[in-house]
């Protein structure tokens, strides 16, 4: 028989290792990382989207500069398929539906509509609908 554990000298016990919390994709945590990657998503697509539409097109056509639209034409392009992909992820793991998920992809093809529905999509994610 084994003599019971000191108290002052037993070690604290640490947690199994494995997943966290926020690393799993049905927690509140997983909903938060996508929450987070599509915010910023969101916004950059929506700022090189108004800098193509603002700046390279006017120069493009009435100033016959065609460079910025050359470097954020595609930039864009690839962009939004990267937004296309983490809107995915965030409507499935907040659960948005096809509708919703698709009217905020749709979104980062109109200038300025990329920063209305990353809010409207915060507060809905956050309400949880």
């Amino acid at each position: 028989m084994t003599a019971p554990a000191d108290p002052t000298t037993a070690r604290p016990q640490t947690p199994p290792a494995g997943p966290t919390k926020s690393g799993t994709a049905g927690s509140a945590g997983g909903i938060d990382w996508a929450l987070r990657r599509y915010r910023v998503v969101a916004y950059v697509v929506g700022v090189v989207l108004i800098t193509l539409m603002l700046v390279g097109m006017p120069l493009k056509y009435l100033a016959d500069t065609p460079e910025v639209v050359r470097v954020v034409g595609p930039a864009h392009g690839i962009l939004y398929v990267v937004y296309l992909l983490v809107t995915f992820d965030l409507a499935n793991k907040a659960k948005l539906g096809l509708r919703r998920m698709l009217l905020v992809m749709l979104a980062g093809t109109v200038p300025f509509v990329s920063f209305v529905a990353e809010r409207w999509v915060h507060r809905t994610v956050r309400a949880g609908r």
